[in-house]
């Protein structure tokens, strides 16, 4: 999609950021997808993180073709996951493809952050340091290159980075019915199949939730159940807010600087808001 191809979605977008969120919209046959998140809860407890020289002393009994191997192996997992955006567990990836070299974990998996660096441009990034979850993310941010915001790869993307701007500009936390207004202002309707997009809100709320893009969460004490929206981990390390931000001062005519708020949250500290990168996450 081209920035012109994307530029109904993000007007309608800037419009919905007039507008105040409703609270009435009911969700009690979605129970199951509130709490996608809490899910994927760590189950490799009985991994231990091998010290320094127990790497050293695994490394001495393999050879180099060894490493190299399980290397690609890993590398390849990774990759064949990142075509749908799938978050990889430190537990799935040591259970199906590590297995008996998990005494040598570090050094493979910072080997496999060579490859991705030096030979696809891509970063390999810890989004949830606590269940030890990775992604791969665009490492070649040259100023040549267009930017996600303004030329989104796909339909799809468009329709996830109006959905992300929406909360982003309603200051982080949205009620789920000013989503689903918003998107009926796209023309996609979240209780009809749509052509490009299938169950529309199956994809918003489970497809974009388990991969990490958005944040689906029931809110306590409602009655009819009322879920909320929030910015997902692989969101906040895929997305700049900044690029969102100088976007809709170009749609609006006016400096980003008006929105005090927005404008401080893009511009604060990246470790305030982004993942960590594997180089620094080798726990």
């Amino acid at each position: 999609m081209t920035f012109g191809d994307s530029l109904p979605f993000m007007r309608c977008v800037a419009m919905t950021q007039r507008k105040r969120p409703s609270s009435t919209q009911s969700s009690s046959q979605r129970r199951h997808t509130g709490n996608l998140v809490a899910q994927d809860e760590d189950d490799d407890a009985t991994f231990t993180q091998p010290s320094t020289s127990q790497v050293q002393r695994g490394l001495e009994k393999l050879t180099p073709a060894q490493v190299d191997q399980k290397t690609a192996e890993v590398v390849q997992y990774f990759l064949v996951k990142d075509q749908k955006k799938m978050p990889v567990r430190r537990a799935d990836l040591v259970k199906h493809v590590v297995k008996d070299y998990r005494n040598i974990y570090p050094e493979i998996l910072k080997r496999a952050a060579r490859t991705f660096d030096q030979v696809f441009g891509l970063k390999l990034v810890e989004i949830d340091p606590k269940n030890k979850m990775y992604i791969l993310v665009n490492n070649l941010e040259t100023p040549d290159k267009a930017s996600p915001v303004r030329s989104p790869s796909n339909p799809k993307m468009g329709l996830l980075l109006a959905i992300l701007s929406v909360i982003f500009m309603k200051g982080g936390v949205v009620r789920e019915n000013l989503i689903w207004n918003t998107l009926r202002k796209l023309r996609v309707d979240p209780g009809e199949k749509h052509e490009e997009f299938g169950d529309v809100r199956k994809m918003v709320t489970d497809e974009f939730v388990r991969q990490r893009y958005l944040e689906y969460v029931r809110i306590p004490h409602t009655e009819p159940i009322e879920h909320e929206f929030r910015w997902g981990q692989r969101a906040d390390a895929e997305v700049s807010k900044v690029k969102i931000l100088e976007f809709m001062g170009e749609l609006h005519e006016q400096d980003p600087k008006t929105w005090t708020q927005q404008y401080r949250q893009a511009h604060s500290l990246p470790n305030s808001s982004q993942a960590s990168t594997s180089s620094s996450s080798q726990r």
